[in-house]
């Protein structure tokens, strides 16, 4: 409380006691002991009035202990239950939570992780994948700026994402890595890698690598094969020693059949291997008879080309061409879809064929766009362009309902360039990308598509794509969002099929350890998105005639539903709209595959590395005390006092309110009482 508040409180009650005198000590009419009593009620009720409308500001300090976190982080992947370890683990997770030393001393947290990180409320081991990168990253993304030691209760097995070794060494606390699962090295032949095409065209041949590790002292041979139905389509005999431990197989299989081709590599396994499901791997490939040829026109050399090449052909169903506008003039229907690429006046032929073709196209406009030429060849859209330039970025509309999108912040990517003016388009149009200049809208669109006469047309206005590209592989470690993002917008654009008020977007194939994701639009007879529809999805297994139902959950302008838990096998399924005659009906196979079994043992060396770049200690899982003593004798490890100061308004004080209310009541049933009043 200032002295200035002070003051004021002394000159409050002053007035109030100069008040109270005044009425009750000049010619009053009652007696001695009335006037006493109702003065000092008066001069209370005064001084609290007076004293809430100065309002002074009353400062508390508490002081709080505040105990350092421990962070248990708990492996629930499957791999544990491979090692048979599943009672070890949730018998240690109980003795480390229980323990009373480690709650006197820590605030414990609990968290497992998987395939996905999240508080530790039950623990079922069925992750199919693991990934101790994220738990590390989410761990100390929550816990950076606080003391909290970890202890990682795992087998240190990672099936995916960034290398856990190097992200432990950006953690903020000392990890303690708890090994469960046997350390001891047993002789293991195995598949350590399969890589191959997802999609084959008929009468070529696709690539095959394989990554063969051996685990053992002794010179061994074995037998690696590649087989479908009955027959081995590949087979070489393999030898292996303990300093040559590793071969790598490269080679190519025909593709003679259209449809989804199933293959099983194996490598025969010794008498004396323990874990012998990590010898086969199935796999599989779709054949196709034809692929998707799309056509870059362009006069001038960019980046963006190479980078909108790369990313359109991750898709093996799809071939990039490119040809000057003299020369794709001939060649125009040949393609189902044409990129023209910053057009001027020379494009004058390959416009006049697209429009006798009715060919699919997609327009990249930027600084080196004749925009009066473009304006005059076609009608679809116009810009008033003028000779200045500037940066825009592209902020995605989700409530685009053409084909589903995800969320990816281009907003927050490099900006692209374009010419200084108002794109506007006179067809019929849906947005994908809304153009902002330093975060604020302008009105026009970035890139846009439309549909007319059963033709499909889109324009991006905008140059250095390649840079939104390379910007998704610095911020994901990967192309796969911009990737995607593009291979989505070429297949709609590559695609002539008429629009169905019910489309299903699914794979032909899907491997057990990934996400099985069937998705779907459902439109109203106005082909508006309905939002309020409900759509469900009914599954056949075809070898059992197994029927399962499953409804579809509305996420932003998509119905989606996840069938992880359906088993491998081949399906036929029905997506159907209630209420409507509207259905679809399609086929996919789902294939046997459990990378959480491959491991035989735990990876000790690399946990221990963990362990040392980080500070902390390795532990076995027979050594809980001593854990447990290491952890509660570290004198790093201390409480921090901390002081919690409040600031207090006294017109927040009920009290002092109350006090009003009761000394002027008080003062009114005491007059009444005595017939004062």
């Amino acid at each position: 409380m200032t002295a200035q508040t002070i003051l004021f409180i002394i000159i409050a009650a002053v007035v109030a006691l100069t008040i109270v005198i005044f009425m009750y000590g000049y010619k009053t009419k009652y007696t001695g002991k009335f006037r006493w009593l109702f003065g000092s009620l008066r001069f209370i009720s005064l001084l609290a009035l007076f004293i809430l409308l100065i309002n002074p500001k009353l400062r508390t300090e508490e002081i709080l202990t505040e105990k350092p976190k421990l962070i248990l982080l708990a492996d629930n992947s499957n791999s544990i239950a491979s090692l048979e370890e599943e009672e070890t683990l949730k018998n240690i997770v109980a003795q480390l939570s229980n323990n009373e030393d480690l709650q006197d001393k820590f605030e414990l947290r609990d968290f497992k992780f998987g395939d996905a990180f999240a508080p530790l409320d039950s623990i079922d081991f069925s992750a199919r994948q693991t990934n101790i990168a994220q738990a590390f990253s989410a761990t100390n993304e929550l816990f950076k700026d606080e003391v909290a030691p970890t202890i990682l209760i795992s087998d240190g097995n990672q099936t995916y994402g960034n290398d856990y070794e190097f992200s432990s060494r950006s953690f903020s606390n000392k990890i303690y890595p708890l090994v469960i699962g046997d350390s001891t090295q047993y002789v293991d032949l195995k598949i350590e890698q399969l890589n191959t095409n997802r999609y084959s065209f008929l009468k070529n041949e696709f690539p095959v690598e394989v990554i063969l590790v051996y685990s053992g002292k002794d010179n061994i041979n074995s037998r690696f094969s590649i087989q479908q139905g009955g027959s081995t389509l590949y087979s070489q005999n393999v030898s292996f020693s303990e300093g040559d431990n590793t071969q790598t197989l490269s080679f190519t299989i025909p593709s003679t059949k259209v449809g989804l081709q199933r293959y099983l590599a194996y490598l025969a396994p010794l008498e004396e291997e323990k874990n012998k499901s990590n010898n086969a791997k199935n796999f599989a490939v779709e054949v196709i008879d034809e692929a998707t040829n799309i056509l870059v026109v362009s006069d001038i050399l960019h980046p963006d080309m190479g980078a909108i090449k790369k990313s359109i052909e991750t898709n093996e169903q799809r071939r990039v061409s490119f040809m000057k506008p003299s020369e794709a003039a001939k060649v125009v229907n040949d393609y189902q879809l044409l990129i023209l690429n910053q057009p001027d006046r020379s494009f004058s032929s390959v416009y006049t064929e697209i429009e006798k073709l009715k060919k699919n196209t997609l327009t990249l406009t930027g600084l080196q766009t004749d925009w009066r030429f473009l304006n005059t060849v076609q009608n679809n859209f116009e810009k008033l362009a003028s000779n200045q330039s500037e940066d825009v970025s592209g902020k995605i509309n989700l409530n685009y309902t053409a084909f589903s999108l995800e969320p990816v912040g281009f907003d927050e990517y490099s900006p692209l360039a374009t010419d200084f003016g108002e794109l506007t388009l006179s067809v019929p149009h849906d947005i994908i990308l809304n153009q902002f200049v330093d975060g604020f809208s302008t009105g026009s669109p970035m890139l846009a598509t439309w549909e007319l006469n059963g033709k499909r047309d889109a324009i991006w206005d905008g140059e250095g794509i390649w840079k939104w590209r390379a910007q998704s592989f610095l911020e994901t470690d990967s192309f796969e969002t911009f990737d995607e993002f593009l291979g989505k917008l070429i297949q709609y654009l590559a695609s002539n099929k008429r629009r169905s008020r019910l489309d299903v977007s699914f794979e032909t194939f899907y491997y057990n350890n990934n996400p099985v994701v069937v998705s779907a639009q459902y439109f109203d007879k106005n082909f508006v998105f309905d939002n309020r529809a409900q759509l469900v999805i009914r599954v056949q297994n075809k070898e059992t005639e197994e029927l399962s139902e499953f409804p579809l959950l509305l996420k932003n302008n998509f119905y989606l539903v996840d069938l992880n838990s359906l088993p491998a096998g081949d399906y036929s399924f029905t997506v159907s709209v209630e209420g409507e005659a509207v259905a679809r009906s399609g086929n996919f196979t789902i294939l046997e595959f459990n990378v959480e079994q491959q491991f035989l043992n735990a990876n000790v060396t690399k946990l221990s590395r963990v362990a040392t770049h980080s500070g902390g200690e390795l532990f076995f899982a027979d050594q809980i005390e001593e854990l447990i003593s290491s952890l509660t004798e570290n004198e790093s490890f201390k409480p921090i006092q901390k002081t919690n100061q409040k600031v207090v308004p006294l017109i927040d004080w009920k009290y002092l309110l109350g006090l009003i209310v009761l000394t002027l009541s008080l003062e009114w049933f005491i007059r009444k009482y005595n017939g004062l009043i």
